[in-house]
């Protein structure tokens, strides 16, 4: 086994010459862009909770927000006076299914009307309207849900007055 020594040569290449070729590449592989993350500020989780509750609010609903960045951990939450016990987890279960699956919670869209859902495809998630994708272009920062209306398109439909109170913000 031979070791080259740095006042050794490879032949037709001395070491010297080998140090900044290795840096150059190096370079280059560090100047290659680094992917960037929007992320979901906690200024911005309350006013999405806060709006979704005062729409549900002014529309006779006790209910409860749910508002979670992109790692799915909780970045706002209220709970309504009056709100059922229950809300709590539907809605967790409602923004689990939107960040596992990066689209709004609600049932498949082939099962007919009134035929048994099948079981929720991931643990812990629901198919329940309410849960709505907060996103940034389609980079997918969070979810919000809203549970405890009587219905889940009265949900989504709070849980969508949150997020359009920042829509400006979302770009």
């Amino acid at each position: 086994m031979t070791v080259i020594g740095a006042s050794d040569t490879i032949p037709g290449m001395s070491i010297s010459r080998f140090a900044p070729l290795t840096l150059v590449l190096t370079t280059a592989a560090l100047a290659q862009e680094l992917p960037t993350q929007k992320v979901l500020t906690l200024d911005l989780a309350q006013t999405i909770a806060q709006e979704a509750l005062a729409k549900c609010r002014a529309d006779g609903y006790k209910v409860t927000v749910t508002v979670v960045d992109h790692a799915n951990m909780l970045k706002a939450f209220l709970r309504d006076d009056g709100s059922n016990n229950v809300t709590i987890d539907v809605g967790r279960m409602k923004t689990n299914f939107v960040m596992a699956y990066g689209r709004a919670s609600a049932p498949p869209a082939n099962v007919a009307k009134g035929a048994p859902l099948p079981l929720p495809p991931a643990p812990n998630t629901i198919y329940a309207e309410g849960g709505v994708p907060i996103k940034v272009g389609n980079q997918l920062i969070g979810a919000v849900s809203v549970s405890g209306a009587p219905g889940g398109d009265k949900d989504a439909a709070c849980a969508n007055a949150g997020i359009a109170k920042v829509a400006d913000k979302l770009k």
